[in-house]
């Protein structure tokens, strides 16, 4: 069974109504990134961080996965699927992945401020001030905010390198670390990259850019890697 590692971006999603901060000069649903989403941000008012988050998480409970969300569950019939995201949303897991690595964490799941070990779900769409870890220090959102190191990265690099197929959806592929993935795919395997407006992969070996979104660009993959398959 060939191993499909897929690399999933804003792109991914957007078909299930969450926005990303690149969609208007900067701004995340009328917020500057540096006021909600640094550690400078947590520091400097961690109310105002956490009611942002708070709105995040109800947007995705309210979301649901979309066709290509589910394609890319479904190809577990026949290849070995390995999710790489940079998304914070559980949207993969919801459309019935099962191998998913977060890169940039995980919007429903809070950790310690003191211990990054301790890790918790959130029930529901809030996460307060005052809600406290078993040490006693403040919850904050689980996720890798910008100026913070990428935890994950070493996984996904690992990950990345054993692809016999490597599919990039909804990237940029401008965001680093997460971008220079696509550096550690073999340079035999085969490679796919869907988006909109495609990156620059003229010099990437054996890909092929297929200018869509997420939904239309995996219909027009999916026969392809099925039948390529049997």
């Amino acid at each position: 069974m060939k191993h499909l590692v897929v690399f999933t971006g804003a792109g991914m999603s957007a078909e299930s109504g969450i926005k990303t901060f690149r969609d208007s000069d900067g701004l995340w649903e009328n917020y500057k990134i540096e006021d909600v989403a640094t550690p400078q941000a947590w520091q400097k008012d961690k109310v105002l961080v956490l009611d942002f988050y708070n709105q995040r998480r109800a947007q995705c409970l309210q979301a649901k996965p979309n066709a290509a969300h589910k394609a890319l569950a479904q190809l577990e019939k026949k290849f070995k699927v390995s999710i790489i995201t940079q998304n914070i949303d559980n949207l993969h897991e919801r459309a019935g992945s099962t191998n998913v690595l977060h890169l940039h964490g995980e919007i429903m799941k809070s950790r310690s401020t003191i211990d990054p070990n301790l890790v918790y779900n959130i029930e529901g769409a809030h996460l307060n001030l005052n809600d406290k870890c078993e040490k006693g220090s403040q919850l904050r959102p689980h996720i890798v905010w910008f100026g913070e190191a990428v935890p994950m990265m070493e996984a996904a690099c690992r990950v990345a390198s054993k692809a016999d197929i490597f599919l990039v959806i909804g990237s940029s592929l401008v965001v680093y670390p997460a971008a220079s993935l696509l550096e550690y795919a073999p340079m035999a395997c085969t490679k796919f990259i869907i988006d909109p407006n495609i990156p620059n992969v003229e010099h990437i070996h054996n890909m092929t850019p297929i200018q869509a979104t997420a939904v239309n660009g995996m219909k027009t993959l999916l026969k392809k890697l099925v039948d390529k398959n049997d």
